[in-house]
């Protein structure tokens, strides 16, 4: 049953072959990872590097991706993973001076993202924790912040031990 709401609320994007270095990609994708889908377009917009615009259009991607193939939300989407593989090198010479060659290497790279809809996560966390409280016998005294709970321990709580 996880196993099927994980299939259903996550989307991805890949793009390949992006003329940049890994590590240069991996320095953006570290700022964005574990953020929500409207927070991470704000920064990628702010940010000064040149691996922004790519990775904007991929995250964009991404989303679109969730709405149309699977109909999820915009505002629900988390960025839980973002990988960026080394892809291959493309080779070219630049002509020198005295008939020599230069050998010019450009990296590029593969960027893998994938957002996770917590819509459901939230709804299923909600439940659950509801639950706990009902067996452990969460009672409220009053309408204020009291709560106690006569499950714990038998000496009166944890804090009383110091």
């Amino acid at each position: 049953e996880k196993e099927d709401i994980k299939l259903k609320t996550e989307v991805y994007a890949l793009s390949q072959s992006i003329s940049m270095s890994a590590h240069k990609a991996r320095r953006v994708l570290d700022q964005i990872l574990g953020r929500s889908y409207r927070e991470t377009l704000t920064i990628l917009e702010l940010m000064p590097y040149r691996a922004c615009y790519p990775i904007f259009k991929l995250i964009y991607s991404a989303a679109a991706n969730a709405k149309h193939n699977m109909g999820l939300n915009e505002e629900y989407l988390v960025i839980t993973k973002a990988t960026v593989n080394e892809g291959t090198t493309v080779k070219k010479l630049k002509p020198r001076a005295r008939g020599r060659s230069y050998a010019i290497k450009r990296p590029t790279c593969h960027i893998t993202i994938v957002l996770k809809d917590t819509a459901l996560y939230e709804k299923y966390v909600v439940e659950n924790s509801i639950r706990c409280l009902k067996k452990t016998g969460w009672i409220y005294k009053k309408k204020s912040t009291d709560i106690t709970c006569h499950n714990m321990y038998s000496s009166g709580g944890v804090w009383d031990k110091k």
